[in-house]
């Protein structure tokens, strides 16, 4: 059973929200704003948390920024707006998926469980895997990647997607086929998702960027 909280200031949505995690034998806990997300989160943890964006008191991404500092914890969250902004911001903070509402409720379900899936542990005493190419260091079994010796940091899914090129790499990738593997369910959204996170992984990667290849029509490669 997973302990799920949901932070959302719409009765009805929590309740909506509650019904199916309860429904999948899953514990469900309700929250009206960030301020007391954060509050709960300090007192009991969590396997997953579904924050609403817009919400008074404090908003969502500052509510997100704020229980990182206490332990990290995977996050989706909802929003009534789907600028590449807001979830490209959402993005750097750490945040593992964006559902812009109105959404379904059986979605929610389908990717809150493959987010816990890919959460479910690693192999501590596994043989270290890493690569090294002019100044780009990545410790696959660490989730480390490094630029010229400084640490980088990545939000959870842009990592994901950056290893899954790696291990890929100088294979030509189709958008479809990036979407269905990182992801990990049958996409619903925008697949501008893929776009937005290939920026940031861009960005991260700095003088790298480049390693990460536009095929136009056809979709992603990186060249190592």
């Amino acid at each position: 059973m997973f302990n799920i909280l949901v932070v959302d200031d719409e009765e009805k949505i929590c309740q909506l929200i509650k019904k199916y995690i309860e429904f999948e034998g899953n514990k469900a806990t309700l929250v009206s704003n960030g301020m007391k997300a954060i509050e709960i989160c300090r007192e009991e943890k969590f396997d997953i948390i579904i924050m609403d964006v817009m919400m008074p008191e404090l908003d969502g991404f500052s509510a997100v920024k704020e229980i990182k500092k206490i332990y990290d914890c995977p996050v989706i969250m909802l929003s009534a707006r789907g600028e590449e902004y807001d979830k490209i911001h959402g993005f750097e903070i750490g945040v593992d998926d964006y559902v812009v509402k109105p959404f379904s409720p059986k979605e929610l379900m389908m990717r809150i469980s493959a987010i816990l899936k890919r959460a479910g542990g690693t192999n501590e005493e596994a043989e270290h895997e890493i690569m090294e190419k002019d100044g780009l260091f990545v410790d696959l079994t660490a989730h480390l990647v490094k630029v010229d010796d400084e640490k980088v940091q990545m939000a959870p899914k842009e990592y994901e997607l950056f290893t899954y090129l790696l291990k890929n790499r100088n294979i030509a990738l189709s958008r479809d086929k990036l979407i269905s593997d990182v992801w990990g369910y049958d996409f619903f959204g925008d697949d501008r998702t893929l776009d937005t996170h290939i920026k940031l992984l861009r960005k991260s990667l700095g003088r790298h960027s480049e390693i990460v290849v536009t095929l136009r029509g056809v979709g992603y490669r990186l060249e190592w």
